[in-house]
């Protein structure tokens, strides 16, 4: 009967598809036991939104029973890695991974593909926090069904601890939070500076796997005081497909890149408009190349594209993202690949 040794050794040249590197070389194959003829172990994945998980647990017992096992029973976990340090970057005790969700211009769906990311992510199982980085226009509230709610602060030897809110599974703090519904922010840079400060170091997080930043439109004050201040694992530029979003997009590409942070790639978001009553038909409203045409450009990938469907609007002014209340739509599917692709980005860099 082979032994624990044995499993390991012919599953070493099994490799994870996005790191490829070997699982067991990687620490992902534990507590190998064979009992009765049967083995069973545990795979540890690095992001719970892992989208060839299948694909890995297939190739685990199609080597195993080469050791002539049958019976195979494979446990599956995950461990997110924590995104490496970067010099002058101070990182938020208990968040592994920050990603920014930002845009060059407004009006193209960012903060939409932020909070429903935020919500793939937790609904695969991840500790998931939302930070509303839109002080001038905090919607993420309205689109988590937490519109109206006032934050707690609490009063440590520390300072001033804020609390998020929670809902969907995000944790979620924003300006909205502070501040009555249609009073206006009006700050300088100085005062935007200090609240993101507050956001990032004087919240009570938790453990998180991640913590997506919704950040505003263009290229200012709260991106710079994101990018100086905390290891960013990656950004996600969000556009749409005509040239006006698309020359806005590649200013904010080269604004990161220019500041050392890593930029995963280009979101299309209503990238075409699929009418309800004729589900297989797509219009594009917006054009269609544009967002190609400036990945080539910038020499980074389109990591996905988003059509525009009304259940979208609705679920957004609902407080019910889509990837919640009707994930087989086309939407909600988009966005869950488009999640599970940034993690596995996130978690390759992590590793790299």
């Amino acid at each position: 009967m082979p032994d624990r040794q044995a499993v390991l050794d012919i599953l070493r040249p099994v490799q994870d598809p996005e790191l490829r590197r070997s699982l067991v070389e990687l620490n992902m194959i534990r507590d190998v036991e064979i009992q009765d003829g049967r083995v069973k172990f545990t795979l540890v994945l690095t992001t719970p939104a892992c989208p060839l998980r299948e694909m890995i647990v297939a190739d685990c017992k199609k080597a195993v029973r080469k050791l002539g096992f049958q019976d195979i029973d494979i446990t599956v976990t995950a461990e997110t890695p924590q995104a490496k340090s970067l010099p002058g970057r101070q990182g938020v005790p208990g968040i592994k991974n920050i990603i920014a969700v930002s845009s060059g211009k407004g009006g193209v769906g960012k903060s939409t593909v932020a909070v429903n990311m935020a919500v793939a992510l937790a609904q695969s199982g991840a500790l998931v926090g939302l930070l509303d980085a839109d002080i001038y226009g905090p919607n993420a509230p309205l689109m988590l069904g937490l519109e109206g709610i006032r934050a707690t602060v609490n009063k440590t030897a520390a300072g001033d601890i804020l609390e998020p809110l929670y809902n969907h599974g995000v944790k979620l703090v924003s300006m909205s939070f502070l501040i009555d519904r249609n009073q206006p922010v009006v700050w300088r840079g100085p005062m935007l500076n200090g609240i993101v400060r507050n956001f990032l170091y004087q919240t009570n997080w938790g453990e998180l796997d991640y913590l997506i930043v919704d950040m505003p439109p263009g290229t200012g004050d709260v991106q710079l005081t994101l990018a100086q201040s905390v290891p960013i694992a990656g950004v996600v530029i969000v556009t749409t497909p005509q040239e006006v979003a698309n020359l806005d997009a590649r200013k904010g590409v080269r604004m990161f890149q220019q500041l050392g942070v890593t930029v995963l790639g280009l979101v299309e978001n209503m990238s075409y408009f699929v009418p309800p009553d004729r589900p297989d038909q797509k219009y594009f409203i917006f054009g269609e190349g544009g967002t190609e045409k400036s990945a080539l450009e910038l020499d980074i990938p389109v990591l996905g594209y988003i059509p525009l469907e009304i259940s979208v609007r609705e679920g957004g002014d609902q407080g019910l993202p889509i990837t919640l209340t009707q994930p087989e739509s086309l939407t909600a599917q988009a966005l869950h690949a488009l999640t599970q692709k940034v993690a596995g980005l996130v978690s390759v860099a992590a590793l790299a």
